[in-house]
């Protein structure tokens, strides 16, 4: 029986780094500029494993763009629940595996749609633990530089003392068997840049930390029916124009929607990027610990065209301009940077621009 250890040792910054964390530095960066598949955590997709959404065409596309990483979320805990066998899902991910090591492509294995919060942590992290055991045995001939583990994808709204100790637990675990892999982690809240700012960085020195950032809140996610009310109102422009900016749906009166969209005046900016962003470049610097952007995007079903280019290509400035290496959501579905199927065709002109994208004709 699995025994979870409170974890309560408060990991102090360290002025000599150790080889591990300089080469956790030297494998963060190396995954700038990737992208999300999203694909295998498609839980609502009945035909989900019975695709194979990522090819060598997709792969020579995603050379041809220039990506270097690709993040692969799984729905792990999805597949236990509804008791489909694991080796049914690593078929498609030995697949992708292959293909990322053939074009040279770094992968990150994500866990997606964890069920983990404040009132089960006792019986969900040894779950955890056991899927990921699973993933690293199976993986353990894979280079470390090029097979990337993150553990957890956004952490909800918890006791960070709880899921800092779920994810104490998940790493010592793993460490018994993959002594060389770098891991990465997030805070609670969901990767908060806010939350990773309170907490005090792991002991472990092979860790990578991340964030999601999808703020201002009101562009990215304008429409999107699964957030609610907060975000009824669409039409949002980015960079915030006065002349553009739309009525405030009524339904988001009340709600916190409604502060987000009379502070998107001084939020929907570029500056407003860089100026919240370096609240945890700030922390990464204060503990010397590699820093990654592992989500970012925007909704794209009522978002203009053209507003999502200049969105993109200022969360990438704004990345670049503070060293943290950042991977786009998403390849291929409602964040898509993509109209229609992904194909260079596809691919708009002022995106192409945002992604850095140079045509070699």
């Amino acid at each position: 029986m699995l025994v979870i250890i409170v974890h309560s040792t408060i990991a102090k910054n360290n002025p000599n780094p150790s080889a591990q964390r300089l080469l956790a530095f030297k494998r963060a960066k190396s995954l700038d500029n990737g992208i999300s598949v999203s694909w295998l955590e498609q839980t609502w997709n009945k035909d989900m494993l019975n695709q194979d959404k990522l090819t060598k065409t997709d792969f020579e596309l995603l050379k041809t763009l220039g990506f270097k990483s690709l993040r692969l979320p799984v729905a792990f805990s999805f597949f236990e629940a509804k008791n489909i066998p694991l080796e049914n899902v690593f078929n498609h991910i030995d697949k992708v595996v292959k293909l990322c090591h053939l074009y040279g492509i770094k992968l990150i294995i994500d866990y997606h749609y964890g069920e983990l919060n404040d009132n089960n942590y006792l019986t969900q992290t040894p779950r955890i633990i056991n899927v990921w055991l699973t993933v690293a045995k199976r993986y353990i001939k894979q280079s470390p530089d090029d097979v990337f583990f993150e553990l957890y994808n956004e952490p909800p709204h918890m006791s960070p003392q709880i899921w800092k100790d779920a994810a104490y637990n998940i790493v010592t675990a793993l460490r018994k068997v993959d002594k060389k892999r770098t891991f990465i982690v997030g805070a609670s809240n969901f990767n908060s840049i806010y939350e990773l700012s309170r907490t005090e960085r792991m002991a472990d020195e092979n860790i990578i930390y991340t964030v999601h950032f999808y703020e201002p809140f009101l562009f990215t996610h304008q429409g999107a029916n699964w957030v609610g009310d907060q975000v009824a109102t669409t039409g949002v422009p980015f960079p915030y124009s006065a002349e553009k900016f739309p009525t405030m749906n009524p339904k988001t009166k009340g709600t916190w929607g409604e502060t987000n969209y009379y502070q998107y005046r001084t939020d929907g900016n570029e500056q407003s990027m860089v100026d919240k962003l370096a609240i945890v470049k700030r922390w990464a610097e204060k503990y010397d610990v590699p820093l990654i952007c592992t989500e970012y995007g925007s909704y794209k079903r009522y978002t203009d065209q053209d507003s999502r280019c200049h969105y993109i290509k200022a969360i990438r400035r704004s990345l670049k301009k503070l060293n943290i290496p950042g991977i786009m959501w998403e390849y291929d579905s409602d964040f898509s940077i993509f109209n229609g199927k992904p194909a260079l065709v596809n691919l708009p002109d002022c995106m192409k621009d945002a992604i850095g994208y140079i045509s070699k004709n």
